[in-house]
């Protein structure tokens, strides 16, 4: 068994970078941190006739061609570009890294001057009011318009490439002379270059890396501060769509020169039970004063409730250090306490997700200096090759999902309440783990995860030094990869949430044997340095267990090779990737590590779509006339078809079963995301989610949910029972169920009892001859009713029904009412083949942000108010306006449609 619970001696470098967490400082603290939303101009382009090289570096010149590579393809060699022939901003951008360097050797000198000074955009008299306003996060592209035609259907047919400049002014009084001033960026696609008062500050070139600048030299403090931000999003660049813009929170923070150092502290909890628990404290201090100083550190322990709040008193303290540190020095302490009888860490439904705060206070001369808060949880974090992933004793099976960073018609720009309920959706469904592919995701993200008791693996990197994409950051990747990992790391060390980091994603360097596992050693490396309580992984769809590059992380992920890629017929003689089944083997080759499944299935569906004949293999290639129709770019509901390279659940399922050391799974993906939108260039989306794109549940939801939840009574049939022109015709009826038989009626007539057999997941009825009418489905476990289910032959569509996910919601323009809306016949029954067009109008204090009906193939902008109805359904965010507390009234209509509305409720927030 390994452990991954030891605290190992090290010594933390300073770096400038975010803040851990959006912290709640305490009054007494000098600290200031501070939300820099609001106020914000932007711009596409840069100002007519601009002279001056404002890029990052040079770029390979692209020639036209479509960014849907096969998803599995072989990356191919790095770009090879000649230097520039005219100055670019890497040399004054690249000592924003330096922090995140280990070597002093290798920090970058910054040259002399500002390059930019003199473009207008950065300059405080430039007018910018004809700028657009905008509240962060913003996402440029999400509003579209949708590009139908050309080869940009892999980023999601949304112009998210190109140049834009953000500006707005900073209110920095006279009282904060002598502080050190930060600005911190949550995350910023892509590129980023940062002016402030026409000085060129720095930036950062990876596009989901939160990093921070040091503004302290640049400010005025009681004068007018200009900040102007550049960003330069390539096309080319991504293999989903990735946003544009700065589509995560932005913050200016406040320090006394002697300060804890950002990311500065780091919990671990070596010795857990359930009687008492090991807690131990570093703290790493920056010296940003102009001499020698001496300073106290001490610590406090509180508990948090579900909602963040503190409970009580300090439930532990770590005893005081003094230190004496330099100007320029970092120092770090470490103190360590044992607490009784700790509330644990855990995921539901076995275990609670309690979490603990520590307030560490810095003075000096007697007067704090600087608080820094820091939520964290205690557990006991274990990985055992055969039972898997043990938390607190317990064997805790991954069924995980894999998910992109977009939120759906929301697009890049977080937001947390529409995280969260991506997140209550899972967990209604049985995840209980999710692998952040294939990126650093938005720090909220976290505090989600860990509040509602996810497991997530942490991954930094989808492209080593081989390309996927022409532009992609394979280019910054040598000067930037350590920077970058290390900044993941400490910024994200402390969520007990988080179990694993993953260094990439199924990287060209599983081809280059020992030249590639050299780069897999160097992150490994970098990555226990900076935390050496959790384990390593990379995710695998072609290394072997006999090549060097699995040897150099602690837990084996492999992307589809578990249950064997291309074994089909039809694929012999092919030149793509074919691999037998490899659980056993890498099983054997490393029997001290852990195996699971980093991506599973990949199965293609369009929620409430059904094509016959029906396959009678449990997972196929889809194909026209098989699983699919390209004129309709639609795949069938049955959920029996897959990428070529990956399987249906069924299949998964039998495989993971037939290997039960695996740790569990990650399947591709929890919900359908924007751009790669296979095997349908033409869409604008994907198909592989268990949940589409609006977040309605399609069928292979229930599947899983049978799975995973076992022990929750539910039965789930399929398809809908509306087909007039079908009436005599076989129609198949397949039943999900978590229990072990079920019994099918049709208009009270039985069609049989049947019992699922040995690697079976799912109960069909292949031979039923459609009538109108009444099915229903009653499932048992143990030979006792389990569930029962009916879906009933739908009338003429009628009339509206509107149902909020909420009814109330918080007036701070941030939070969220999910509005779904279905299209009834007179008695009420969701007419499943409707696709009317609707019209949404809202009144009171609120506003329609976007809507959405889960059609991979619908190219409405997100922001129209109208949209037509896909299976019988749509949806409508509503957000609340700023401070305005009172009804909002959402009206929905349609032609032939009796109307619908409903009222969501605002409520102020405030102290």
């Amino acid at each position: 068994m390994i452990t991954f619970t030891r605290i190992l001696s090290w010594r933390l470098r300073l770096f400038p970078i975010v803040c851990l967490l959006p912290a709640v400082i305490a009054a007494a603290s000098p600290r200031e941190r501070l939300p820099l939303n609001e106020g914000w101009r932007y711009q596409h382009d840069d100002p007519p006739g601009t002279t001056v090289d404002l890029r990052y570096d040079v770029r390979p010149e692209v020639s036209a061609r479509r960014d849907d590579g096969p998803a599995d393809a072989r990356p191919e060699e790095a770009a090879r570009i000649a230097a520039a022939a005219r100055t670019v901003l890497k040399p004054w951008i690249l000592p924003t890294a330096n922090p995140f360097i280990k070597d002093p050797a290798r920090h970058h000198v910054r040259p002399a001057g500002d390059p930019g000074a003199d473009v207008a955009y950065v300059q405080a008299g430039f007018d910018d009011q004809a700028w657009q306003a905008v509240t962060l996060p913003h996402d440029w592209a999400i509003a579209g318009p949708f590009i139908r035609d050309g080869d940009v259907g892999g980023m999601g047919r949304l112009p998210s490439w190109g140049i834009g400049w953000y500006r707005r002014k900073l209110d920095i009084p006279a009282s904060d002379a002598g502080k050190s001033i930060y600005l911190e960026v949550d995350g910023a696609m892509a590129y980023a270059t940062v002016w402030l008062n026409g000085r060129l500050v720095g930036g950062w070139p990876f596009g989901y890396a939160s990093w921070r600048v040091d503004l302290t030299s640049h400010v005025v403090p009681g004068g007018v501060n200009q900040l102007a931000i550049r960003l330069d999003n390539p096309p080319a660049s991504s293999r989903w769509y990735p946003g544009g813009g700065l589509y995560r929170q932005v913050w200016l923070t406040k320090t006394h020169p002697l300060q804890v150092d950002q990311w500065g502290v780091f919990v671990t909890t070596p010795e857990v039970s359930a009687d008492r628990a090991t807690i131990n404290l570093a703290v790493t201090l920056a010296n940003a004063s102009a001499g020698t100083a001496t300073v106290r550190v001490a610590s406090e322990l509180f508990e948090l409730d579900a909602m963040d709040r503190r409970t009580g008193g300090p439930v532990a303290r770590i005893a005081p250090v003094e230190l004496t540190f330099a100007a320029g020095e970092r120092a770090t302490t470490q103190g360590s306490v044992v607490l009784a009888n700790p509330k644990r860490w855990g995921p539901p439904p076995t275990q609670t997700p309690h979490r603990y705060l520590a307030v560490t206070t810095v003075s000096h001369a007697g007067q704090v200096v600087d608080t820094q808060e820091t939520r964290f949880g205690i557990r006991d974090l274990r990985f055992d090759p055969v039972r898997g992933v043990m938390l607190n004793g317990e064997p805790i099976r991954l069924q995980g999902v894999n998910q992109h960073h977009d939120l759906g018609a929301l697009g890049a720009a977080f937001n947390v309440r529409a995280a969260e309920r991506q997140l209550e959706i899972l967990a209604e469904m049985g995840c209980n783990a999710v692998r952040l592919s294939h990126n650093p995701p938005a720090p909220e993200l976290l505090e989600l995860t860990d509040r509602l008791g996810f497991l997530v693996v942490n991954e930094s990197f989808d492209v080593w030094e081989r390309k996927k994409t022409p532009l992609d950051f394979h280019l910054i990747f040598p000067d930037w990869s350590e920077p970058d990992m290390r900044a993941l790391v400490r910024r994200d060390r402390n969520h007990p949430s988080v179990i694993l980091w993953s260094i990439g994603n199924e990287v060209g360097e599983q081809y280059t044997d020992a030249a590639g596992a050299a780069v897999a050693r160097r992150l490994h490396q970098i990555t226990r340095e900076e935390d050496p309580t959790r384990p390593t992984t990379t995710a695998m769809n072609w290394a072997k267990p006999d090549m060097p590059l699995p040897a150099e992380v602690d837990v084996i992920s492999l992307n589809y090779q578990g249950e064997g890629i291309r074994q089909e017929p039809e694929f012999e003689g092919t030149d793509r990737i074919r691999t037998p089944p490899q659980y056993p083997f890498f099983h054997a080759k490393f029997p001290d590590k852990v195996v699971l499944s980093s991506e599973s299935a990949s199965a293609f569906s369009s929620r409430g779509v059904y094509f016959f004949p029906v396959s009678p293999l449990v997972s196929a290639p889809v194909r026209d006339g098989r699983g699919g129709d390209s004129k309709l770019a639609h795949v069938s509901a049955y959920e029996l078809h897959a990428v070529d390279f990956g399987s249906t659940a069924d299949k998964v399922f039998g495989s993971l079963d037939r290997h039960p050391y695996v740790a569990g799974e990650f399947v591709w993906t929890g919900w359908d995301y924007l751009g790669e939108p296979t095997p349908y260039y033409s869409a604008r989306s994907s198909y592989c989610g268990m949940i589409d794109l609006a977040g309605f549940k399609k069928d292979r939801f229930f599947l899983y949910q049978s799975r995973w939840r076992p022990d929750h009574p539910m039965v789930h049939l399929l398809p809908h029972w509306t087909w007039p022109e079908r009436v005599g015709e076989v129609t198949p009826v397949h039943v999900f169920t978590s229990g072990d038989e079920a019994e099918l009626f049709l208009n009270g007539r039985s069609l049989g009892r049947k019992k699922k057999g040995a690697y079976e997941y799912r109960l069909r009825w292949d031979d039923v001859v459609y009538e109108p009418g009444q099915l229903e489905v009653v499932a048992y476990q143990a030979g006792r009713e389990w569930a029962r289910e009916t879906v009933r032959t739908a009338g003429a569509a009628s009339a509206l029904a509107l149902q909020p996910d909420r009814t109330s919601i918080r007036a701070d323009g941030r939070d969220l009412a999910f509005v779904t809306v279905r299209v009834v016949d007179a008695d009420g029954v969701t007419t499943p083949r409707a696709t009317h067009r609707l019209h949404f109008t809202i009144e009171g204090p609120g506003e329609i942000v976007a809507t959405d009906n889960g059609d991979p193939t619908n190219l409405e902008p997100f922001p129209s108010p109208t949209r037509e109805a896909f299976s019988g359904l749509c949806l409508v965010i509503v957000r609340a306006k700023p401070g305005e507390a009172g009804e909002i009234r959402l009206h929905a209509a349609g032609e032939g449609l009796r109307a619908a509305t409903t009222i969501i409720t605002t409520r102020r927030v405030g102290p």
